[in-house]
């Protein structure tokens, strides 16, 4: 069973960093697109980071260009979104999301991820 569980979110200060972790099971990474999303209340979802299923390079949101970085530990079987900078338009709920690997890209398409964790809040102050 496909398995995603996110933790790291909080309340934190605009300019601060927090570093989320998604510990995936039931699934290798070498056969699975894994990525990061966010939804804002009264926002679509929308795809933060992720890694491309044709080459492994990191994919960023404009908007975080700079800021955030997508890392995995295989061993480990988590992916990390690291957030610098943090700034109050970042507030949403991030999710993991993975994708089997089926001959197409999913990244940054969240309507190609079929599994999900349950979210993590992220909350940034002025």
């Amino acid at each position: 069973e496909v398995q995603l569980v996110e933790s790291g979110g909080g309340l934190v200060q605009a300019g601060g960093s927090l570093r989320l972790s998604c510990a995936a099971s039931g699934f290798s990474f070498d056969d699975y697109a894994i990525g990061w999303f966010r939804q804002a209340p009264g926002k679509e979802r929308e795809g933060v980071a992720c890694f491309s299923s044709r080459d492994g390079s990191p994919y960023l949101l404009d908007s975080v260009k700079g800021r955030f970085t997508i890392s995995s530990d295989n061993a480990k079987n988590t992916v990390y979104l690291q957030m610098n900078s943090l700034k109050p338009e970042d507030t949403a709920v991030y999710y993991c999301a993975a994708d089997p690997f089926m001959g197409w890209d999913p990244c940054p398409d969240f309507e190609l991820y079929d599994y999900w964790g349950q979210g993590t809040q992220v909350t940034v102050s002025s």
